[in-house]
């Protein structure tokens, strides 16, 4: 996103003609007009302002009488590849971007999009379950290394992550390591620099945060699940946590959850309502998150903690730990039956 978007932004009051002098200062190409409550009204780009100009139209008139009234607008949730697709089919070089309310949030270009992004960023790859619910798939493969489609997901994974401008990963070890460490090396292959920590004991999901080694960037670090597919946007996730800077941010999945009979609510032996099969809806843990150095440079080595844990201890110290929503794909390949089902997903994933 645009991170100059704010300097053009005009309201009704303001002329063409200075849009126009915006126009010609900014980068950009284009004006966003909006309301006292930042409510988008429309969108003037160059082209809007030369065709005013041979239509007579004076240069002291509002901006509204040259803008766009239907621009074609997105949501902050798209990924960067949707958004560029939307700019090559519309031929479009810039996208304002509303929230649910149809606020101005923001400004995609063209320019923007096609950069491609690069983080210092560490990313660390949970990589050492035994992958119990799988066998007998996993008696003689470690369960990231299983292919999906004709890649191991760990691959698919690292490639996401190359694509998202993460070169740092670094990938925890413990059941079969060698299959890991001799396919991937040192990641050269795919431009990356991969570096492994290996775990002599299980050290639960967030103990091998303590193996890490004391060179790391001290930066914000991804962590994921080695058994996870997903195309959420990693940049979209980092921009989150840099925003709010909290002690740590968890990717949320909503579950929903019918409970298969009619269920009752009463007041002594009174009914007081009746629903029929209702479906109860969670946030689960998506064994996504993205730590702050403060707290992933502190984990003992050689400790056992899961992550829960040691997000509950920084909710017990008042530091805070958000949220971030998946509306993107994502699964986690615990059971065989979701193994199937990455087959046949994995081919509009890549």
């Amino acid at each position: 996103m645009s991170k100059n978007w704010e300097k053009v932004v005009l309201s009704p009051k303001h002329s063409v003609r200075d849009a126009l002098a915006v126009i010609n200062a900014e980068a950009l190409r284009v004006c966003l007009v909006v309301d006292q409550e930042q409510r988008l009204l429309g969108v003037v780009t160059d082209g809007d302002i030369r065709r005013a100009i041979l239509n007579n139209v004076a240069l002291a008139q509002s901006i509204t009488a040259v803008m766009n009234r239907t621009p074609i607008t997105v949501s902050g949730k798209l990924t960067r590849e949707q958004l560029l697709e939307l700019m090559r089919e519309r031929s479009i070089l810039s996208l304002p971007v509303v929230d649910d309310a149809g606020k101005l949030i923001g400004l995609e270009t063209w320019e923007q999009a096609v950069k491609v992004p690069s983080y210092d960023n560490p990313v660390f790859i949970m990589a050492g379950g035994f992958g119990t619910r799988l066998r007998p798939l996993t008696d003689s493969c470690p369960k990231p290394m299983l292919k999906v489609g004709d890649k191991p997901i760990l691959e698919t994974q690292l490639n996401q992550f190359l694509k998202a401008g993460l070169k740092n990963i670094y990938i925890s070890t413990h059941y079969m390591p060698e299959q890991i460490t001799r396919y991937f090396g040192d990641g050269s292959t795919w431009g990356a620099n991969i570096r492994y920590v290996h775990e002599d004991t299980p050290l639960g999901t967030g103990g091998a945060l303590g193996l890490l080694p004391a060179d790391i960037p001290a930066l914000p670090l991804i962590m994921i699940n080695g058994d996870i597919l997903t195309t959420v946007d990693f940049g979209q996730l980092l921009d989150f946590h840099n925003k709010y800077l909290p002690a740590a941010t968890m990717c949320v999945r909503e579950y929903d959850h019918q409970i298969p009979f009619g269920v009752i609510r009463g007041d002594g032996n009174r009914i007081i309502e009746m629903q029929e099969k209702p479906i109860q809806r969670y946030l689960v843990n998506a064994g996504m998150y993205v730590v702050s150095p403060d707290v992933f440079m502190n984990v003992p080595s050689q400790k056992y903690i899961d992550m829960p844990t040691l997000l509950e201890q920084q909710i017990a110290k008042k530091q805070d730990v958000l949220m971030f929503p998946l509306h993107e794909y994502w699964l986690d390949i615990g059971r065989i039956d979701d193994f199937n089902k990455a087959q046949l997903d994995i081919k509009g994933l890549v």
